[in-house]
């Protein structure tokens, strides 16, 4: 089983996303992404959603379209319930390419753009609280790296 550190980057490829910096958080059962959700609509008999994806660092906007799996209630670390919309998309972290499901939040007040939940992380990775990078080979050693 492979060893994640309390904060790794990840990659999101079906939604164009690379190397985005996402806190590992076993608190937390759905993983969540810093989305907003700009509309809903249906192609192929399938429900999307679309929706943009802000890093606010880069001054960059990703605007993406997934299927929408579902819509529910999912309680934040503050103890609110929240409604969001639920997508299911691959995720990369490290080697180990699988199908997370992923709430779409307002995560602009957090330091993450994506939380990775232990749903996420059953069965695939063990957490190691006291490091940091360890999937991303060489961003260990890089001192005063800020997400």
């Amino acid at each position: 089983m492979a060893t994640v550190g309390w904060r790794e980057l990840v990659h999101l490829p079906e939604l164009g996303l690379h190397n985005v910096p996402a806190k590992i958080d076993t608190g937390a059962r759905t993983s969540s992404l810093h989305g907003v959700v700009l509309d809903k609509f249906e192609r192929d008999g399938a429900e999307y959603v679309r929706f943009a994806v802000d890093f606010e660092r880069q001054h960059v906007r990703q605007v993406c379209e997934a299927v929408h799996v579902d819509r529910r209630g999912i309680t934040s670390s503050n103890g609110e319930t929240q409604f969001r919309y639920v997508i299911k998309t691959p995720l990369t972290i490290g080697k180990r390419e699988f199908r997370a499901e992923i709430s779409l939040a307002d995560r602009s007040d957090m330091k993450f753009p994506m939380l990775i939940g232990r749903s996420a992380l059953r069965r695939r990775f063990v957490v190691d609280s006291g490091h940091s990078w360890l999937q991303t080979p060489g961003l260990e050693v890089e001192k005063g790296y800020k997400p």
